[in-house]
């Protein structure tokens, strides 16, 4: 086996969007990702003593790419939800997230009673999606996560009164909310926990992830990073 093969055995290729989403992930003007999902993986290949390679997709292609094995896994903002569970196995947590609803500022919600008739926007069988369908009286609009940034493209309908308001995490919405017309309307403590996919039937790579993980939070590496990108934040794995 030569060199080069050697060493593509050796390197993760870890699915995610190429869309900035700070503090979880986006690339500066070199082309270098920074966030706390892009250190996580880092941190968990340099752990299991391997590289990571990035490998960008659309949000609606991530589960077709890891069954044609374009990656071994995909870290980048999956809730774990039963659907999501149908098309991957996944680690045990590396984060949890309440959820929140992003308005045009000014706007009078304040609750999901102020949605009666309005429409709201989120991921395609997400859990903010499946968050907005308990909203009584709205009207969910899905977005399919087929293009570069779906979160941009809410938050362009939003701005164009396509729709009302959109769910996603508190985490993704923080940083949007500084802007001057966007605003968070309330949050929901759901306590989503994120993990990370991997293809179906491969249960030695997820056991060596979900090792390495538990390693991570054990030595107070993960608390590290998150401390790092979500100071306002709680850590929700307790203190190491």
């Amino acid at each position: 086996m030569n060199l080069i093969n050697q060493e593509a055995l050796q390197e993760f290729r870890i699915i995610c969007a190429d869309l900035p989403a700070p503090p979880l992930f986006w690339k500066d003007g070199e082309g270098y990702r920074h966030g706390y999902e892009s250190d996580l993986g880092r941190l968990l290949a340099n752990t299991l003593g391997r590289s990571c390679k990035f490998a960008y997709q659309n949000w609606a292609d991530f589960y077709p790419a890891l069954q044609a094995d374009q990656g071994e896994m995909i870290l980048c903002g999956q809730g774990i939800s039963d659907y999501r569970k149908t098309l991957a196995d996944f680690t045990e947590p590396y984060a949890v997230f309440d959820e929140a609803v992003m308005v045009l500022r000014g706007s009078p919600v304040r609750s999901p009673a102020d949605l009666v008739g309005k429409k709201v926007g989120a991921i395609a069988n997400s859990l903010n999606m499946a968050l907005a369908e308990t909203f009584t009286g709205c009207i969910c609009v899905p977005f399919g996560g087929d293009s570069d940034d779906v979160l941009g493209d809410m938050v362009q309908a939003l701005r164009e009164g396509k729709i009302d308001a959109f769910v996603d995490d508190d985490v993704a919405l923080v940083p949007l909310a500084e802007e001057a017309d966007l605003g968070i309307g309330f949050s929901v403590p759901t306590q989503n926990k994120w993990g990370i996919a991997v293809k179906k039937g491969n249960g030695q790579l997820l056991a060596r992830v979900n090792d390495a993980l538990a390693t991570v939070k054990a030595n107070g590496q993960l608390e590290q990073i998150w401390r790092k990108w979500m100071p306002s934040l709680s850590y929700p794995f307790g203190n190491n």
